[in-house]
């Protein structure tokens, strides 16, 4: 079964995507953090989508892993930037799951 194959990607992705929503809900209202609510949003929209994709054994799974890795890594750059408790575990969530795709994605 797929989503017992890919499953620590798939958690990865999951627990990265929520921390990417509330890093960038966190940072949306103030105008300095524009670029980090956009790698967020980015992020958790590839983070979604990948786990789905690995759920349901997609052939894709691996194209979308790659993305999703460099996803990871610009939102983790862009979090490393800020002192907030909430990018710095955006940041951390995002090299997790980074190390996970790229692991699906060989």
């Amino acid at each position: 079964m797929a989503h017992e194959q890919y499953k620590s990607c798939i958690d990865a992705c999951v627990a990265c995507a929520q921390e990417c929503e509330h890093c960038g809900d966190a940072c949306i209202g103030d105008a300095k953090m524009a670029e980090c609510v956009r790698t967020c949003r980015d992020c958790a929209e590839l983070c979604w989508t990948c786990s789905g994709f690995m759920s349901r054994g997609s052939e894709l799974a691996a194209a979308l892993c790659r993305a999703c890795a460099d996803a990871c890594d610009r939102c983790a750059a862009e979090c490393s930037k800020h002192q907030a408790d909430h990018c710095r575990r955006c940041a951390e969530a995002c090299r997790r799951c980074a190390e996970e795709c790229r692991k699906v994605a060989a």
